[in-house]
């Protein structure tokens, strides 16, 4: 961790504050996909088991939160976006982020050993450390393909999903993880585009500072492109169908317009028209997500009625 000093007189600390080292929203991603993951799987778990998995999931998201923000605290002080967050803003102190970063890893790992399976177990540590080790402390600060390689930490909960219940992985969870993987470029990037010097007066190489905004819109069209296959293909698999297939070529339909309005565009616009394109495809692609997932959910509803899958 760099050197840190708070930029505001130390407060005490809130319920509240606690709770946002966690980062809630991406939590709330890393819960909803994990669940689906074990949902869709073919082997049923037992409600109060599937109900522990899913708590030790989000505890182990919540550890990763807590320890990127322990972590990023230089970084986030230098970033509008971020400098509210509880450590940069003294609300709470960084080896009390730490600690609760790695009592919560633990717990989460050996407690989901304990419901459900070890494979499960070792997928979330895996995760957490990842996201924690592989990510913030080596890839974000390194490297422009920061989000690209570490985007791997947020597509890993489906798995560990599918994993609870099955004990392994397959093509099906695999391709959950793909989606996920493939999707994380381009949503961030249109964040990147949207907060424009940010991240580079935090010292953050992201592609937008490194290769500028150019590379950065033909990145966002490239790899939605590499995403479409990938989304549709899990409509062909054990846990796709019509539904999620028809879901799938509207959102991506959607996803790919949002891509190219970006990709045409250049910075002659006026400030206005770039951030309404920028955040317009940015809340698309939240939307992408869950409504990909959503379907799979549905999906798996109808199979249990005999009217799913192909």
């Amino acid at each position: 961790m760099s050197d840190f000093t708070a930029t505001q007189t130390p407060q005490e600390a809130s319920m509240g504050d606690y709770f946002a080292l966690m980062k809630p929203r991406v939590m709330s991603l890393v819960v909803f996909t994990a669940m689906v993951g074990l949902l869709v799987a073919p082997i049923p778990v037992h409600p109060f088991i599937g109900f522990v998995a899913i708590l030790c999931i989000a505890v182990g998201a919540g550890a990763s939160g807590a320890l990127n923000m322990w972590w990023d605290a230089d970084i986030d002080a230098r970033m509008k976006r971020t400098a509210g967050r509880p450590i940069p803003a003294g609300r709470v102190q960084p080896n009390e982020a730490l600690g609760i970063g790695l009592a919560l890893s633990g717990f989460s790992v050996v407690m989901l050993a304990l419901a459900a399976n070890f494979f499960a177990a070792f997928l979330l540590a895996f995760t957490i450390f990842f996201y924690a080790v592989i990510y913030s402390m080596w890839l974000k600060r390194a490297t422009p393909q920061n989000i690209v390689i570490g985007g791997a930490a947020g597509a890993f909960p489906p798995m560990v999903g599918w994993a609870v219940a099955t004990g392994g992985v397959s093509v099906e969870s695999a391709l959950m993880f793909a989606l996920i993987f493939m999707w994380t470029p381009p949503h961030f990037w249109a964040l990147a585009l949207f907060v424009k010097s940010d991240y580079g007066n935090a010292g953050i190489p992201m592609l937008t500072e490194t290769h500028g905004r150019d590379a950065t819109r033909n990145h966002i069209l490239i790899y939605t492109l590499l995403l479409v296959p990938v989304a549709l293909g899990l409509a062909f698999t054990s846990i796709g169908g019509p539904v999620y297939l028809t879901v799938a070529a509207l959102m991506n339909a959607w996803f790919l317009k949002g891509a190219f309005d970006i990709w045409r565009r250049d910075d002659a616009a006026s400030d206005a028209d770039k951030h309404r394109t920028e955040i317009r495809v940015f809340k698309i692609s939240l939307y992408y997500l869950f409504a990909h997932f959503g379907a799979l959910l549905a999906e798996a509803a109808l199979r249990q009625y005999g009217l799913g899958g192909w």
